[in-house]
């Protein structure tokens, strides 16, 4: 189940609750008993690592790096020439 987080718009507690997606909006506050409450958006901790993610395997390369280095004519139209 995810983790919310909130803050009390009387009080201005600010608190996390974990629940499920099919529960209904958070009305009141734990803290103070009143509300009305908003939803903060909080940075998730999520991150796809490893090999097979965009990032790791298809994100940005030195694209000069390669074909300056072997010494070759450029393979591809992106190489910088070795003129």
């Amino acid at each position: 189940m995810p983790v919310y987080e909130y803050r009390c718009q009387s009080c201005g507690a600010e608190f996390e609750l974990q629940r499920k997606f099919s529960e209904g909006p958070v009305e009141e506050c734990p803290k103070c008993a009143s509300g009305p409450v908003e939803k903060l958006i909080s940075r998730s901790s999520f991150a796809l690592k490893g090999s097979g993610w965009y990032q790791t395997d298809y994100g940005k390369k030195d694209s000069g790096a390669s074909c300056a280095a072997s010494g070759s004519k450029p393979a591809c139209s992106g190489c910088p020439s070795a003129e």
